[in-house]
């Protein structure tokens, strides 16, 4: 029998299932594919993709970081809580955004120990498939609205460094953690 979502414990392995691709890797680049059929595959790719997050102190993760071409992203920002389940996202779409425009710090397991401030709108819509295959709408803002904007960039090949407007700060950032500032494709709102 299959692990479901819900029997995921939010927990630490000594050997997570999959490998984390760090800023540089080409398959972080590449836009990931439509998932045609949600199937056990999908779920088990899910269950391995939230192992993988907690395993990395993570709140979100999308499939190309684990250099898997597909839209799927799963996130959790109540790592403290068993009760609260994760969200998993299939072939998801942001169909509006609003609010203020924030500036907030972000992370990336592709980037591990770089953290820097990105501009994103405080409230996003996003439409998709639950791991059920079920159509799901979610309406929300804050921190989980930062996320899922955040992981949907992965989907189109988007690292939230290429949304870092301070560019002392990103170079310095970069460097001081090993990674080149080459690999910054920036984005221009």
């Amino acid at each position: 029998m299959p692990t479901t979502l819900a029997q995921v414990p939010k927990q630490k392995l000594k050997n997570p299932p999959l490998k984390v691709y760090k800023l540089g890797d080409r398959v972080l680049r590449q836009p990931a594919k439509r998932v045609n059929k949600i199937n056990d595959e999908i779920r088990q790719l899910a269950v391995e993709m939230l192992q993988t997050m907690y395993s990395n102190d993570g709140i979100g993760l999308a499939a190309p970081q684990v250099g898997v071409n597909k839209q799927v992203i799963v996130i959790d920002i109540e790592l403290k809580d068993e009760t609260k389940p994760p969200l998993v996202l299939i072939n998801p779409e942001i169909k509006s955004m609003g609010g203020e425009i924030v500036v907030g710090e972000e992370g990336c397991l592709s980037i591990p120990e770089v953290f820097l401030d990105v501009q994103r709108p405080d409230e996003v819509t996003v439409v998709y498939r639950d791991e059920e295959g079920r159509p799901q709408k979610l309406v929300t803002n804050g921190l989980l609205a930062r996320v899922i904007q955040h992981e949907m960039d992965h989907l189109n090949g988007v690292m939230f460094v290429d949304r870092v407007q301070n560019a002392t700060a990103l170079t310095k950032e970069l460097t001081k953690h090993g990674f080149s500032v080459k690999d910054v494709e920036s984005v221009k709102e």
